[in-house]
């Protein structure tokens, strides 16, 4: 999955990603999220949670399954 930016002549605001300790990607911005095969994922929010455990079952979006998993990321 990739996530492609908006070019920079469009672009309101910065793409911001923030690392959730033991959790998800918080990714905020306008950005195309792409599934490994090129199509579009839709997004209905400004912030999306992307899974980084593998146990969701809203792929490529976080369902709070980590906390069940309890597998800690790495430093």
């Amino acid at each position: 999955m990739t996530a492609s930016p908006q070019p920079a002549s469009q672009a309101a605001e910065p793409i911001v990603v923030t690392v959730c300790p033991d959790g998800p990607l918080l990714v905020r911005g306008e950005l195309t999220l792409l599934s490994a095969d090129g199509r579009v994922v839709p997004r209905n929010r400004r912030t999306i949670a992307l899974c980084r455990c593998g146990a969701t079952g809203r792929a490529p979006f976080c369902d709070g399954s980590h906390r069940v998993t309890r597998r800690p990321s790495p430093p």
